[in-house]
């Protein structure tokens, strides 16, 4: 279903399951139990989870209706939180990676270091062994997760030593908004 169709029925917790900014994941599993209390179903703790309770419950008004209680209840909860809008998301991760940085500066410690390359291999390393082999049968599901995994983390560890593509999409907007300069 058509994500701009969901965020009308349910437009908080639509973003939080379309929001790929990783400091939203938490609030992923706080939509799931209230979606799950409020509807009397499980409702897996996954942005697709969240994404199909909405769609069935809009299936009948009454359903709908608790759907935007819920939703009610769930931007009370963000608003408590001082979170307004998917843009304080991104300030958090954002602060997250100040503070992890500023604590290695300050430690001096290697273990950041040290798991970076370590999953840089292991991910690199895996993506070689799978392209050369073919998995053991019945061990596919659990080499994509394997896979699915260490690419996560990989990704994480570039957003770490390198940012995020978040900061240098908002440094591309702030140059497109700065006078042209000419040339004397």
């Amino acid at each position: 279903m058509n994500l701009s169709f969901l965020k009308k029925a349910a437009p908080w917790i639509a973003t939080i399951a379309s929001t790929a900014v990783p400091a939203a994941a938490p609030f992923i599993g706080i939509a799931s139990k209230l979606l799950s209390s409020g509807l009397g179903k499980d409702v897996p703790a996954t942005a697709q989870g969240l994404q199909d309770a909405i769609t069935k419950a809009m299936s009948t008004p009454e359903e709908l209706a608790k759907l935007k209680e819920i939703d009610n209840q769930f931007a009370l909860q963000m608003h408590t939180l001082d979170i307004n809008s998917t843009e304080d998301f991104e300030k958090i991760a954002a602060a997250d990676r100040a503070d992890a940085r500023a604590m290695e500066t300050k430690t001096g410690s290697k273990i950041p270091a040290i798991l970076a390359i370590s999953v840089t291999l292991g991910f690199f390393g895996l993506l070689v062994l799978t392209a050369l082999h073919a998995a053991p049968v019945g061990s596919e599901r659990v080499m994509d997760v394997m896979t699915g995994s260490l690419g996560m983390a990989w990704i994480s560890i570039m957003n770490y030593y390198f940012g995020s593509s978040a900061g240098s999409a908002e440094k591309t907007r702030l140059l497109s908004l700065a006078p042209p300069v000419k040339p004397d």
